[in-house]
């Protein structure tokens, strides 16, 4: 028995796809595997702008390359892109999608798309993390919540009142479904952090325009949209 080491090798790729097929198929009844490609090619010029590599397989959708152009990132295309493939998977049958993501890639992008974290691998390369997503694709599928983190500073010469008007903030979440998470004091009692989720962005936009909510002018504050939560 000799053992060939090197790089690429189409033939031995073939035969493994082949083999690992067939032996997939006789173990599982789904003989529907079948890739899933989305090109987005410019209109006037015929170059291809982006575009999306993946598979179908016994009720999964699977995503393997996602790729926008540097020019057309943040336009939107690359939602484009996952939408179409996830209304393929869909005609096909599939009530689920994966995608795998560096931490230098794009995580963000999936969690604002619905996709929920199910594992990483760590080290991966260097330092660095895969992260490994799943999204239901049934109708039924619960939105992503909206997550934030506020950064407060009381004015030292008013805490007891900023606090009281804070807490009359606070007060109204529920009736636009926030919910305060989490609620953290600095030892001197001049700043806090609260974590706090929405059902949905405009939730949280309809928070901030309620009529009876009154800031107080004296509190600092700094809002920041959060994309992951640890511990």
């Amino acid at each position: 028995m000799t053992l060939t080491i090197g790089g690429e090798d189409k033939e031995l790729s073939a035969l493994l796809d082949k083999e690992l097929t067939a032996f997939n198929q006789a173990a599982t009844g789904a003989a529907d595997e079948a890739e899933l490609s989305v090109r987005a090619t410019d209109d006037e010029s015929g170059e291809i702008t982006g575009g999306l590599t993946g598979w179908t397989w016994g009720g999964l959708g699977g995503v393997s390359m996602l790729w926008v152009r540097e020019d057309q990132r943040g336009t939107g295309l690359g939602t484009r892109l996952m939408r179409a493939a996830e209304d393929e998977a869909r005609r096909r049958g599939c009530d689920r999608m994966i995608v795998s993501s560096f931490s230098f890639q794009a995580p963000p992008f999936y969690r604002r798309l619905g996709y929920v974290e199910t594992g990483r691998s760590e080290g991966i390369p260097g330092g660095n993390t895969d992260v490994h997503f799943s999204k239901s694709l049934t109708a039924s599928a619960a939105a992503p919540l909206f997550r934030l983190a506020v950064l407060l500073d009381y004015p030292p010469d008013a805490v007891a009142d900023a606090l009281a008007r804070e807490e009359r903030t606070l007060a109204l979440l529920p009736r636009h479904g926030g919910r305060l998470e989490r609620r953290m004091r600095t030892g001197d009692g001049l700043s806090e952090v609260h974590l706090l989720t929405f059902p949905s962005e405009d939730a949280y936009r309809a928070y901030l325009a309620d009529p009876e909510r009154d800031p107080d002018g004296r509190i600092t504050a700094r809002v920041l949209e959060v994309t992951e939560v640890y511990g």
